[in-house]
């Protein structure tokens, strides 16, 4: 009889070939790795399969929640590490994560630090830093938020710190940044929308503004130089996208 996998890694994705390979092939000693694809038209599904994945193409979007949520029904390991595509864990932290998972007496989930970077630069400020996320669990004990962007896991018992850590290209140019922000501002307005929400011109101005101000001064953006700039204005151009779209959403309807 197969024993039963240890570690499950989880992943979405659509049109991931730049980066699929690298946040597999950093956790290649997973027991099972499931790939939830959305209709990938480059070499993703390909990459993917190459390492062993097993890759379950889906005929819709319904968000990264719900996605997320198909990707741990289909674990079956007794842990679960979730991890995006652009995202993956350096040699040096390895150990860290195996320790974790060996613990003889182990919590829930564990929370861990990540990483990011902005156009090749590592961002240590601008409110991306520190960035503490779940994504190591125990199966059975978490599960997905049914957010269709920004999606969190909701843990059922202890949550530990633990070392490793997750680096994370967040935004590799600016054609990556423009395409985010489309993508994530129509998601954030369906979902403001649909939790009773409403917005303005006005409002999509002021609240980018202030997303600017937020993140360069008052979480101290300036100090990651031109980078935390380039932070800065993504978070304004996203924002204000956000509000913008829930403005029309609330025209049209």
């Amino acid at each position: 009889m197969t024993p039963a996998p240890k570690l499950s890694l989880i992943v979405i994705t659509k049109n991931e070939e730049a980066s699929i390979g690298r946040c597999l092939a950093s956790v290649d000693f997973a027991d099972e790795i499931i790939v939830v694809d959305s209709g990938s038209t480059d070499r993703t599904v390909a990459i993917a399969e190459s390492l062993g994945a097993k890759v379950v193409a889906t005929p819709d979007w319904p968000g990264f929640g719900p996605q997320k949520a198909r990707a741990l029904d289909l674990a079956r390991g007794a842990w679960v590490l979730s991890l995006d595509a652009d995202e993956w864990i350096e040699p040096q932290y390895l150990a860290a994560l195996k320790a974790a998972i060996a613990d003889p007496d182990p919590p829930a989930a564990y929370r861990t630090s990540r990483r990011s970077r902005f156009c090749g630069t590592v961002i240590r400020h601008s409110g991306w830093s520190p960035d503490y996320v779940i994504r190591l669990f125990r199966r059975g004990h978490a599960r997905f938020s049914d957010d269709l962007v920004h999606e969190r896991l909701i843990v059922e018992g202890v949550v530990r710190p633990t070392p490793f850590k997750i680096d994370h290209d967040s935004i590799t140019s600016w054609d990556d940044a423009e395409d985010k922000i489309v993508r994530y501002a129509t998601a954030g307005a369906e979902q403001m929308f649909a939790r009773g929400r409403r917005g303005s011109q006005l409002q999509a101005v002021l609240h980018g503004g202030a997303a600017f101000l937020k993140t360069f001064v008052f979480r101290a953006g300036f100090l990651d130089g031109h980078a935390g700039l380039g932070v800065a204005n993504y978070n304004r151009r996203y924002v204000y996208e956000k509000w913008r779209r829930l403005s029309e959403l609330g025209r049209a309807r």
